[in-house]
């Protein structure tokens, strides 16, 4: 028996060591390949193209993107393995961003969570589900800093902050990749956009920026380093210049930065046609000069344009050495082992149906879409509403709409397939209530005829439940707006309705913040949506009518007016602070300087009061904690936030930096202390050489916003 046993740990050592590692079996592949077909490997085009079959056959791409079914990823794969030279599989790739078929509320909605669990059970889904049709490559997440509400492109993200997008930034890159990349069921994840492209100048998406390398290192980076921290294996570059260096030929970026400070070795795509816009930044002549600067600077794969087809003759007379090309192709092939390809090229098309819009799936985007809605405002507590109430007044061009709920970049997600607002609602209220309904118009536009009937009907009501703000394909890329009022004549809309004199509680669906500074003086109740999701209106309605206790915090601050953006909590001190005694400090005469609603805020159907701040030295770092009461009658969720400021120090620091959150939930009455460590590097700041830690007093708050809260103060050597 000891022998026998021997003998197999003796066979399974041999077997072992025989069996080559991944970079051997990547160095041997590549040993093996044509210059032409190793740009191959570094092209990515979408399968519109007629000659993609033929491409794929002959070796020239290794990437597409933008597949809907898993016949036509089975299709083209099987040419790819079966017909190719060296049998090199595809790795499809698709824009994931908050779901594939069951779609997830949009990332503002998902960081309004708070809950780093949920975002990654949402992106684990959205895996599950895009592996089952051979999508093994999301685009996602986007983990740009956004302070500008202009900008479209805010609602693919987790908000101004870089600590909870730091957080969020991997668990999504936990919930895409999972334990085992090679597992059926995990695909890549992609860090986007490299970087700064939420600094756009104006909020005008694909616009310059220009900023200091402290703003840079404090502000937008942070969540790209937590991705790569937590193994991300692909980064996008953004379409932006920063500091005058486009950022898809920016060496500083991807070789300094991505590559040599963080020891990144994944994939670095371009995005859609973004190595061809070298040219228009005006830093290439021509298209060949536009591939040598992007591959030079760090980027492996070129997105659609084609642009990596030519650096075949840059090889061949000597502008680039051929080892760039290897460098790049060694990681796309790890990228593709690492996923198992080799092994499990094909996906089990049988096993779409039972993973698509999966019961558990349904369940869990219903959970998460609850915890992302936001309390802004409940005055006379019109919230929860009476589910016996005798008639209810739904009125407003999102009441009714299946698709706004999906939000912008829905992938596979389908209109009919989602639960609006208005379906919701009907599924929660007592068989006596008559329901009544009026769009009022459509979002961006309105008869007088319209109007005048919602208005008749809210005269009608005991209660009127107003569904406003964008559509959802009003926000996500090239989706930029000068104004951020209610779109269309919608606030004509509410203004009418509240006069009827009902009780009014709004609903605000948006990829964006709004100026609703007339609904925050005028409307009693205002429910934050964003865009929730395929069982978005199932779990609107659970908060609306007190199923569920809203818990949500606002990732975003919401601005007064337009004047004010950008507007964030973490700005810097001036020496001038706004003084309304004195003229000459830094405000604005006709509005204040404070938000609408600030970061971190949010409401909930019971009260939660904070007493008790601790805070000491420990380890180098701090340890803060205060006591949490739910001083309410119900039971609920807080999100517990914890806020540092450095007053002296050599530069000018935040007047307020998260460094810690935590959720809890509270029975009626009970106390919790609820303790933050925050290590010394978390308080370093980017001084002229590099990340410096500066002793001395530091100010804490622990609250449930970025304003207020039980403060102190604790003195760090």
């Amino acid at each position: 028996m000891q022998r026998a046993l021997l003998l197999l740990l003796l066979f399974t050592a041999r077997a072992t060591a025989q069996t080559p590692s991944v970079d051997e079996r990547v160095d041997a592949l590549l040993a093996r390949m044509t210059l032409e077909e190793k740009l191959g490997q570094l092209s990515q085009y979408t399968p519109s193209k007629p000659e993609i079959p033929e491409m794929v056959a002959r070796g020239a791409t290794g990437a597409l993107f933008g597949f809907g079914n898993v016949t036509e990823t089975n299709t083209l794969q099987r040419i790819a393995v079966e017909e190719s030279r060296l049998k090199i599989p595809l790795l499809f790739g698709h824009d994931v961003i908050h779901g594939l078929r069951t779609i997830f509320p949009i990332p503002p909605g998902m960081a309004s969570t708070w809950d780093p669990e949920s975002v990654e059970l949402a992106s684990r889904i959205a895996a599950r589900e895009a592996a089952a049709i051979g999508i093994r490559w999301t685009f996602s997440p986007m983990v740009d800093i956004a302070r500008d509400p202009r900008w479209g492109r805010i609602a693919e993200g987790a908000g101004e902050d870089p600590f909870l997008g730091s957080v969020l930034a991997a668990a999504y890159v936990r919930g895409y990749q999972g334990r085992d990349l090679s597992a059926p069921d995990s695909i890549l994840a992609c860090a986007k956009h490299f970087a700064a492209y939420g600094a756009a100048e104006a909020g005008r998406d694909y616009n310059t920026v220009d900023m200091s390398e402290r703003l840079l290192r404090e502000i937008y980076l942070p969540p790209f380093k937590a991705a790569v921290d937590a193994g991300v294996w692909t980064i996008m570059t953004s379409f932006n210049t920063v500091s005058g260096v486009p950022a898809t030929a920016n060496a500083h970026l991807l070789t300094e930065i991505l590559r040599d400070e963080w020891r990144f070795r994944g994939i670095v795509d371009s995005d859609f046609t973004a190595v061809q816009e070298l040219i228009k930044h005006g830093v290439a002549a021509t298209l060949g000069d536009a591939a040598i600067k992007a591959i030079t600077a760090g980027v492996d794969m070129a997105m659609v344009d084609g642009s990596y087809a030519t650096l075949a003759a840059a090889v061949n007379d000597g502008r680039l050495p051929v080892s760039v090309v290897d460098r790049s192709v060694r990681r796309v092939l790890r990228a593709k082992f690492a996923l198992g390809l080799f092994e499990q090229p094909y996906v089990d098309e049988s096993r779409e149906k039972s993973v698509l819009l999966a019961r558990e799936h349904l369940e869990a985007a219903r959970r998460v879409a609850q915890k992302s809605i936001v309390l802004l405002r409940n005055e006379r507590d019109v919230l929860p509403l009476a589910k016996n109430v005798a008639t209810l007044a739904v009125i407003g061009p999102l009441a009714d709409s299946r698709e706004d709920m999906l939000g912008s970049w829905y992938a596979g997600g389908k209109p009919d397939e989602a639960i609006a607002l208005l379906e919701g609602v009907r599924a929660k209220v007592s068989p006596a209530t008559r329901i009544l309904h009026a769009s009022g118009g459509t979002v961006l536009s309105a008869t007088d005829e319209e109007i005048a009937s919602a208005v008749s009907i809210a005269r009608q009501a005991d209660l009127v439940l107003m569904a406003l703000g964008e559509q959802g394909k009003m926000s996500g890329e090239a989706n930029s707006r000068a104004f951020l009022d209610l779109p269309g004549r919608q606030q004509q809309l509410l203004e009418q309705v509240v006069a009827a004199g009902k009780p009014v509680a709004l609903v605000v669906m948006s990829g964006r913040p709004l100026t609703i500074r007339w609904a925050a003086e005028n409307v009693p109740a205002i429910v934050w949506a964003w865009f929730p999701g395929t069982q978005g209106g199932h779990a609107v309605a659970d908060v609306l009518f007190g199923d569920v206790n809203p818990s949500a915090k606002l990732p975003v601050t919401i601005p007064r007016t337009l004047g004010q953006v950008p507007i964030y909590y973490n700005s810097l001190p001036t020496g001038r602070p706004e003084d309304p005694n004195h003229r000459y400090t830094t405000k604005y005469i006709d509005v204040p300087n404070s938000p609408l609603y600030p970061f971190g805020h949010g409401l909930s159907y019971t009260r939660f009061e904070y007493s008790g701040l601790s805070a000491r030295a420990a380890g180098g770092g701090m340890v803060v904690s205060a006591e949490v009461k739910n001083a309410g009658a119900r039971a609920g969720d807080e999100v517990v936030q914890l806020y540092i400021n450095d007053p002296v120090a050599t530069v000018s620091r935040p007047v307020r930096e998260l460094k810690g959150f935590r959720r809890v939930t509270l029975a009626p009455g009970e106390s919790r202390r609820v303790e933050f460590t925050v290590a010394r590097e978390e308080l370093r700041f980017w001084g002229d050489r590099g990340w410096i830690f500066e002793p001395g007093a530091f100010n804490v708050w622990v609250g449930g916003s970025s304003v207020g809260g039980v403060g102190g103060a604790v003195e760090l050597k």
